[in-house]
């Protein structure tokens, strides 16, 4: 077995960010980002800030980059670079998506969402539903969080046009079995609609071998900048009519659902973020969030109540927890004020409070990430204890 050597203060060093005393635990809110992609964005525009199709040098320029974040975003998701839709956001990519996936879906029709969800993949659809008469139902979690494959087994019927879910949770941290999720919804005939937004930094991403037919994700948390990144099938996409300006390109394929000029020195920044990660790698990054996690969860108290999954097993480094006899909003402001950045709340994962018997005030959240620190764990816990 390889032994992975991982210097988390060279990697720190990377960003100007990290160089202040606030332990940053909100990487599931976004990622901060390292200086390499700050000087990305910054250089984009100082030397090749043009729109496409100009007769110039930095038009040309532009085409270039656009196209490599094409190549990028396909070898970052594990598909062509043609199956690539870049836009303003996750939630924004879902709202178009849905809509072009649902035009020719008939009233009755039925799409399967579940309770471990963010809402970015939930509203879309029943706004789609309510404009078009279709039934959405909710494929519930257990009582560990996991999400009960027998009941959306049960759920599945000729009618499932399509199948939405988290790879991971952005509210208790758990994993779903995205291939087993994705056989079950073509055994109906139904779409695997993924929602990676949260699972980006955490570890790699295979559109080919999940067998999904859509995934969505978002660059800024995964150390890029404000940005979504859409992977649909090409033989699916084609299919689809998209909403768009006439004169817009057909071609790539998945370039038919990005609307109006894209933000160029985001996919610069986006090129720096991957070339990034690539500079550290998967195995590294995993092995240290799941040391940091280990030692999370081994030093939480009795009086921390801990929603999800007790081991690493399962999960990402994502925890949500209430301390005994406080809000949530009162202990993450004082976890804040003591330079522990966390938060509170539902974080839109709004099904997943409602089943745990959470109200408005939900969870503290704390988020670990590959660049947070053993000393910056010992810490939160010893507040945690104060408090």
């Amino acid at each position: 077995m390889s032994t992975v050597t991982y210097d988390v203060e060279a990697v720190r060093a990377r960003f100007s960010a990290l160089q202040r005393p606030l332990a940053f635990f909100d990487g599931p809110g976004g990622t901060q980002v390292p200086d390499e992609v700050i000087d990305a964005v910054s250089r984009y525009y100082r030397e090749s800030n043009a729109n496409v199709s100009g007769p110039y040098e930095t038009s040309r320029r532009t085409e270039a980059l656009v196209e490599q974040a094409r190549v990028s975003a396909g070898a970052f998701l594990g598909c062509s670079p043609d199956e690539i839709t870049f836009g303003a956001n996750m939630s924004t990519l879902a709202f178009a998506l849905t809509r072009a996936a649902g035009r020719s879906w008939r009233e009755g029709d039925e799409i399967l969402v579940t309770k471990l969800d963010h809402d970015a993949n939930v509203s879309p659809w029943l706004e789609l539903a309510h404009d078009k008469g279709l039934v959405v139902r909710f494929v519930e979690i257990k009582d560990d969080t996991t999400l009960d494959l027998e009941d959306l087994e049960r759920k599945l019927s000729d009618r499932t046009r399509v199948v939405a879910f988290p790879v991971a949770s952005n509210a208790v941290g758990t994993r779903t079995d995205v291939r087993r999720i994705a056989e079950l919804a073509h055994d109906a005939g139904a779409l695997a609609w993924a929602d990676a937004v949260h699972y980006g930094p955490h570890g790699p991403i295979d559109v080919a071998d999940w067998g999904v037919d859509v995934l969505i994700c978002s660059p800024y948390k995964f150390f890029g900048p404000h940005l979504g990144v859409a992977f649909g099938r090409a033989d699916l996409l084609e299919t689809w009519r998209p909403y768009k300006v006439r004169p817009a390109a057909d071609t790539p394929v998945g370039r038919r659902f990005e609307t109006g000029t894209l933000a160029h020195e985001l996919l610069a920044g986006f090129l720096a973020a991957v070339e990034y990660i690539d500079s550290i790698g998967w195995e590294a990054i995993k092995a240290h969030e799941r040391t940091l996690g280990e030692r999370f969860l081994n030093g939480l108290r009795e009086s921390v109540t801990l929603y999800g999954l007790p081991t690493m097993e399962g999960r990402v480094a994502t925890f949500a927890f209430n301390v005994e006899g406080m809000s949530a909003e009162d202990a993450a402001t004082r976890l804040g004020d003591a330079g522990y950045a966390v938060w509170w709340g539902d974080y839109y994962a709004v099904e997943v409070m409602k089943r745990l018997g959470l109200g408005d005030d939900g969870a503290v959240r704390a988020g670990i990430v590959h660049y947070n620190t053993a000393d910056e764990v010992d810490g939160l816990l010893s507040e945690i204890e104060r408090l």
